[in-house]
């Protein structure tokens, strides 16, 4: 679920870089007072997301928007469907339109490639991990996107979880040294932070588990094949993430291992947005 305060941060600067000084061709073309109503219309199969940002940057507009929804993040949808119905001031409505769109079009785009993958996983143990790798300032939306379609979102950014990665791992002179830092660093500062270590082969596995102290370990760029033996030196002392070169085509493999978790940057960065619209209600002249 999204935290409102940080929601109502990210629409405020939205709308600020679209709107400007005015959006003046509202401002000419529509009288203040003037309310009116206007539909989401679906117009491309996929998984629905970002209803609740929807309605937030309507409200964040107009707090008397009547915000009717008819369906809700997460569910199946399809051509010719209508997902919500809002009424507020029309200079809300339009103001609020292209926003509203990009966001929904985004997140349902992300949604719809990530149950694809988990669909892939159904009856396995393993789970769908999101990364890093994502749009700047829309991280937010894009990881909600991704728990919206059935995956489980990673560490939120760095300051949430201490990985330790390929160049952490060089740069401090090997695993060992690398872990030993970080723990005497969160006993220093009284932070209760998980620990992450990648691990390059079979022998950074075993100096992960000589060195012990972690939470998960991340088998980097293993084959399926790999994974079975890692696993079996790990033997569940760890949580477990396969990482790299993970595609639709594969992702079932790796789920064969039993490995806990396999991240995927593509269901973030390699989503296509959906095709939504919003169009007015118009009612005949009396």
């Amino acid at each position: 679920m999204l935290q409102k305060e940080a929601l109502d941060q990210f629409i405020r600067a939205a709308l600020a870089e679209d709107i400007g000084s005015g959006d003046h061709s509202t401002l000419a073309s529509i009288p203040a007072g003037a309310t009116g109503t206007a539909r989401l219309k679906i117009k491309e199969e996929g998984v629905l997301a970002g209803m609740e940002v929807a309605e937030a940057v309507f409200r964040l507009l107009d707090p008397n928007t009547d915000f009717i929804p008819f369906k809700k993040d997460g569910e199946s949808m399809q051509p010719g469907e209508i997902a919500f119905e809002v009424t507020a001031g029309v200079r809300t409505l339009l103001s609020a339109e292209r926003l509203v769109l990009n966001c929904m079009q985004r997140m349902s785009g992300i949604a719809t490639l990530t149950r694809t993958y988990t669909d892939r996983l159904k009856g396995y143990h393993t789970r769908v991990l999101d990364t890093r790798k994502t749009t700047p300032n829309f991280r937010m939306l894009e990881k909600e996107a991704v728990r919206i379609g059935g995956g489980v979102n990673h560490r939120i950014g760095l300051y949430d979880m201490i990985m330790l990665k390929d160049n952490h791992i060089d740069f401090s002179g090997g695993i060992i040294p690398a872990v030993e830092r970080v723990v005497a660093y969160l006993k220093e500062n009284k932070l209760d932070l998980k620990i992450e270590v990648e691990a390059r082969n079979i022998e950074d596995v075993q100096e992960i588990l000589k060195v012990g102290q972690v939470h998960r370990i991340m088998l980097d760029n293993f084959r399926p094949e790999q994974i079975a033996p890692a696993l079996a030196l790990i033997n569940g002392k760890y949580e477990t993430e396969a990482s790299g070169g993970i595609t639709i085509e594969n992702v079932e493999a790796y789920a064969k291992t039993g490995v806990d978790y396999v991240s995927v940057g593509a269901i973030i960065h390699h989503a296509v947005s959906l095709d939504l619209s919003l169009k007015a209600v118009l009612h005949p002249s009396a």
